[in-house]
């Protein structure tokens, strides 16, 4: 949040202070407002003082709605509600809406993304989906503008803020301003998109007791070559009777959980160890390595070799 003030505060001034030039008229008259404008505690247990409240003058052309902290598996918190409310008066007033992160629920709730295409949090990718049925969740992406004279901007996870940022800039000021800010900030656009970053086991809670049990044993037996039909067969059920069960508990199919599991188990031995892809994808359960390498391209966004020379650079950080 306050790097997304800081960061605007400085188009216009920042490089030009570093290379001696007069700065640049303010592009950018950025507040943090919330209800009610009164300091508050924030869940890091940080005092916050916001600049105004919502509904002080001058009203604004620009909204950006951070991230923030809910519970995916239920329904939105009723004082967000009424804060989409007053997003959804601000647009139709003309302002230009935007959210990183899980701020895209904010934005459904508003309705300023129906009929659309929008991003959010690979953790909250479910709830957008679950929730707002009518908005086209696109989870690999990392920005998507929407709407008429996109007007309406989503972001995806809590660090896309650097994208937004860059892609305001370069908007409402100027490729060059953006590439200035890009360099002296050194933000470095994801466009490699999210699903490098997304956790594929992360699924819905549930309490059935059965699917439960099925998703423990595959747990530890996702390589063997037929798990969804042993899953049924401990379950108990029918086939047909074990998938409908396990879809309307997870939101999956067996067989996409299955896949899942796979390949987030080839993710950390991609990350932790040297071992081949074609040993890889073995261990974790195909018996064809371009199977694998298909699967594994679809999921996560990029080949199993690029993930890895993206990831390995961390595992040098605590030797150095």
């Amino acid at each position: 949040m306050f790097s997304i003030l800081d960061v605007l505060a400085s188009v216009g001034r920042d490089w030009e202070f570093l290379h001696g030039a007069p700065p640049a008229p303010a592009t950018f008259a950025a507040s943090y407002r919330t209800t009610n404008g009164a300091p508050y505690w924030d869940l890091n247990g940080r005092r916050i003082t916001p600049d105004a409240a919502l509904d002080e003058l001058p009203g604004p052309d620009l909204v950006i709605v951070p991230e923030m902290q809910f519970d995916p598996n239920r329904p939105l918190p009723e004082d967000l509600v009424e804060l989409a409310r007053w997003v959804a008066m601000a647009h139709a007033d003309g302002a230009t809406v935007a959210s990183v992160c899980s701020g895209a629920l904010l934005l459904a709730e508003a309705g300023l993304l129906d009929g659309n295409e929008a991003t959010t949090h690979w953790a909250f990718a479910d709830m957008l989906e679950r929730d707002h049925p009518e908005v086209s969740v696109r989870r690999e992406r990392i920005l998507v503008p929407a709407g008429e004279g996109h007007r309406v901007i989503t972001a995806g996870g809590a660090s896309a803020w650097e994208d937004l940022m860059l892609y305001l800039i370069g908007r409402f000021v100027g490729a060059e301003a953006a590439r200035r800010i890009a360099k002296l900030h050194l933000i470095s656009p994801h466009g490699d998109g999210q699903l490098t970053y997304a956790s594929l086991t992360a699924g819905r809670q549930h309490e059935d007791r059965t699917v439960c049990e099925a998703q423990l044993w595959a747990a530890d037996n996702y390589a063997c070559p037929t798990p969804v039909a042993e899953m049924a067969s401990r379950s108990g059920l029918s086939e047909r009777g074990f998938l409908r069960r396990f879809r309307k508990a997870t939101g999956q199919s067996p067989a996409d959980y299955i896949q899942s599991l796979r390949i987030e188990e080839a993710k950390q031995l991609l990350e932790t160890t040297d071992m081949p892809v074609e040993s890889i994808a073995t261990e974790v359960g195909y018996s064809e390595p371009s199977s694998f390498r298909s699967a594994f391209r679809k999921r996560v966004g990029v080949s199993a070799s690029v993930f890895r020379r993206k990831w390995r650079i961390l595992s040098a950080v605590g030797t150095v």
